[in-house]
């Protein structure tokens, strides 16, 4: 709290203190505490023997009759901000640790499957080499739908400058193999990128399994 917050408390309790000198019986000056109550930038605005009702949910800080404070309770809105970061953080700490469970799995089986850094390069080219064989599969089949596409196209293309309706096979038939064609170039497309990918996902491989050999060997020292 401020210092000009903590002058305004003060008078506050020294108001209420005065009050419960001159009204005999008062229940705070019974109890021997006054509770203060705060606004939500955490400003002192009131003080007496209870909270009124319209502040219920307010910061409060208790105190007794020399005006020491003895207690403090959150309002409700930095009550649920509170309880907010703390399951924010007990959801991190699990994430970590399934994170690290993870990477411990992963690293075993590392050490497991390779014997040493040129198994990874070789399992790596093996990998390649399926994809290679499959992207050359797939530009056979490309090339072939291209000279049917090709064909379809300037079927429909010659119809259209004569002004002369396209039968709709020959319309049913372009569709089709304009689809065709799209499918292979997205086949194509996707195995290049499976290479890329590949290739990325051996050299973390390739570095992890040098780490973790590292490791061992200082372990063994």
């Amino acid at each position: 709290m401020s210092d000009r917050n903590e002058r305004i408390a003060t008078l506050l309790v020294a108001a209420v203190l005065a009050a419960a000198l001159v009204v005999p019986g008062a229940v705070y000056a019974q109890k021997g505490k006054i509770v203060c109550w705060k606004d939500q930038s955490g400003r002192v605005i009131g003080c007496g023997d209870k909270v009124p009702p319209e502040f219920q949910g307010s910061a409060t800080k208790e105190l007794d009759s020399r005006g020491v404070t003895r207690k403090t309770t959150e309002s409700v809105e930095e009550s649920n901000r509170r309880r907010a970061m703390e399951q924010q953080s007990a959801k991190s700490k699990v994430e970590d640790s399934r994170k690290a469970l993870d990477q411990k799995r992963q690293d075993t089986a590392l050490l497991e499957t390779y014997a040493n850094e040129k198994e990874i390069d070789a399992k790596r080219d093996r990998d390649l080499q399926v994809l290679d064989l499959q992207i050359e599969q797939l530009h056979g089949a490309l090339k072939n739908t291209n000279q049917r596409y090709s064909d379809a196209k300037g079927r429909v293309e010659a119809l259209e400058k004569t002004k002369k309706p396209v039968p709709p096979a020959l319309k049913e038939e372009f569709a089709r193999v304009t689809q065709e064609k799209q499918r292979f170039e997205q086949s194509v497309e996707n195995r290049n990128k499976e290479k890329e990918e590949l290739r990325i996902k051996y050299t973390d491989y390739r570095r992890r399994f040098i780490e973790l050999r590292a490791q061992q060997a200082s372990a063994n020292k």
